[in-house]
């Protein structure tokens, strides 16, 4: 009889203890792969919501103050427009999408209207809150998405879903809610700044921040009306989390090392905190795996060594070699790794396919390739159990073992 039959027969008649020594296995593995289908699933819905919030990178000249993010640019100093062409051709990762301004205040009648000079797709496309109005028609894709490669989110909004307008004439404009209402202007209508006549090609959403105290018009037709040549004030930039976790500011100071270059921290950071979290809790789980899980698979191998003593004793009799009854235990216990590693699988999806939209509201997909994850990491751990008493096992002479008791 071949090893690997007797190996398998042995298995079949010991049902009971091989169920107990599946469950540790089973279980842990089911609860990293329940984990980790979430984390993946709840890091791409993070990413949505962080694209709604819009840019959260902004680059500005040395000298500019950064007391407030939103309204920083705001009469600053300016710098070249060359810059945005530095940044596009370093090749950066994480880098989805640069929104070049100019921003000044200006009189218009009585009022006092800071007045923004953007390139409108660019600057549509860092602000997906804008979506509200109908700007673009070209779906927003997820920028902090975990990995490169990875599916985008399955999460329809929508105020992710562009369409309408994506240019700006050159006597175009669009203009901001407050603005709207403080002039008494409607789309359509025309708008004086600095003696020349604007007309509004939209009134934009109400947004709550400081957008919708502005007038925006195209950048080169505001740095000819102010007389600032191909200067700008500020680069607002899309940059992905996971990316700007890993030292992107950094990088672009190495690439703009004149200029001054922040981001909205807390946004940042709650999203960075929440991806090591469940990171850290992935690996907490795993250790207690390998730990619980190598000794749980020790025992029953141990165990099982122990019961058939004699029955090695007589398998060395006849001519089975040490590597053989390594062989017969190791093999054991990849077999169970194996079915533990896919009754694991199973478990861990299922529950987060079940537990994900009750606790969280986040529909789980399972993801395949953790599969093959769980097989392998449930081998190892059975491997790393079965050594031992494998080893120990060798060990047995044959001729004491046959005594009676």
């Amino acid at each position: 009889m071949r090893l690997t039959d007797l190996t398998l027969k042995e298995l079949w008649h010991r049902k009971s203890q091989l169920v107990s020594g599946l469950l540790a296995i089973t279980l842990g593995i089911g609860v990293i792969v329940g984990i980790r289908s979430f984390s993946v699933v709840s890091e791409k819905a993070v990413a949505v919501n962080l694209d709604n919030l819009g840019a959260n990178v902004l680059v500005l000249p040395q000298a500019a103050s950064v007391d407030n993010y939103y309204s920083a640019d705001i009469d600053a100093p300016t710098f070249p427009e060359s810059y945005v062409e530095r940044i596009v051709t370093s090749t950066l990762p994480g880098v989805d999408n640069l929104s070049p301004k100019l921003t000044r205040r200006v009189n218009i009648g009585n009022e006092n209207i800071v007045l923004t000079g953007i390139l409108p797709k660019s600057e549509i496309a860092s602000k997906p809150i804008w979506q509200q109005g109908g700007l673009m028609t070209k779906k927003v894709a997820a920028s902090c998405a975990p990995k490169p490669g990875a599916e985008p989110a399955k999460y329809l909004d929508a105020k992710l879903q562009r369409k309408g307008i994506d240019s700006l004439a050159e006597a175009d404009c669009f203009i901001g809610s407050a603005v709207a209402q403080r002039l008494n202007l409607s789309e359509a209508g025309t708008l004086a700044i600095e003696g020349k006549t604007f007309t509004i090609v939209k009134v934009l959403p109400e947004t709550g921040t400081v957008d919708d105290d502005r007038v925006f018009a195209n950048l080169h037709t505001v740095q000819a009306l102010l007389g600032t040549g191909e200067q700008i004030s500020a680069i607002e930039i899309m940059g992905c989390c996971s990316e700007i976790s890993e030292g992107l500011l950094g990088k672009l100071r190495n690439v703009l090392p004149d200029t001054r270059i922040t981001t909205i921290g807390q946004i940042v950071s709650t999203q960075i905190e929440t991806n090591r979290m469940m990171n850290k809790i992935s690996l907490v789980f795993l250790i207690i795996i390998l730990f619980v899980g190598s000794i749980s698979i020790g025992n029953y191998i141990w165990a099982n060594v122990n019961e058939r003593r004699k029955e090695i004793g007589i398998l060395r009799m006849i001519g089975y070699h040490k590597r053989d009854i390594y062989y017969i235990l190791v093999l054991k216990g990849i077999i169970i790794g194996l079915l533990g590693g896919i009754a694991g699988y199973i478990l861990g999806t299922l529950g987060a396919i079940w537990l994900g939209p009750q606790f969280a509201g986040i529909a789980v997909n399972p993801i395949y390739t953790l599969l093959l994850v769980s097989i392998a990491l449930s081998i190892s751990i059975s491997i790393l159990g079965s050594v031992i008493p494998a080893y120990l096992a060798g060990k047995i002479e044959p001729f004491s073992n046959m005594q009676e008791d």
